[in-house]
């Protein structure tokens, strides 16, 4: 599938990582470096902005790497980019270690995995059908 996109920074466009990756790179576009002091959150521009098709949506999710290594994660995980936005793609990293973290331009900061999915058309009713499970959630079928 082709995306139309415009890379207002520096760096190459995202890629992925390896032949069967479902996320692409994303960089942080800045002038300096920035510091995230602990449980402090901060928007991260990209430089990017996207076009996507109808039916589809992006998804900014966090790396793995950052989230073990040094608590950096994406706050609202994951964020997602409509087939409408036309602005630039921005991410917002927190961080929830008790350590300062300087995050640095052009480090890969998130990852974009774009992804079809169904709008709904709601059908009001009374009763929903029953199943085993039942309204039994937040732990119900196992530890």
């Amino acid at each position: 599938m082709k995306v139309k996109i415009i890379n207002k920074s520096p760096y190459p466009l995202p890629e992925y990582a390896t032949e069967l990756s479902a996320g692409l790179d994303l960089k942080a576009f800045l002038d300096q470096p920035v510091s995230l002091g602990p449980l402090q959150r901060t928007l991260v521009p990209t430089g990017l902005y996207i076009a996507l098709p109808k039916g589809y949506e992006a998804q900014v999710r966090p790396r793995s790497g950052l989230a073990a290594k040094h608590g950096i994660t994406v706050l609202n995980t994951p964020g997602t980019i409509d087939a409408d936005y036309r602005g630039e793609v921005k991410v917002i990293l927190v961080n929830l270690s008790d350590q300062p973290f300087e995050l640095l331009p052009g480090e890969r900061i998130a990852q974009l995995v774009v992804s079809r999915f169904e709008q709904v058309e709601w059908e009001s009713v009374e009763e929903l059908d029953r199943t085993s499970r039942g309204e039994g959630g937040f732990g119900s079928t196992g530890k």
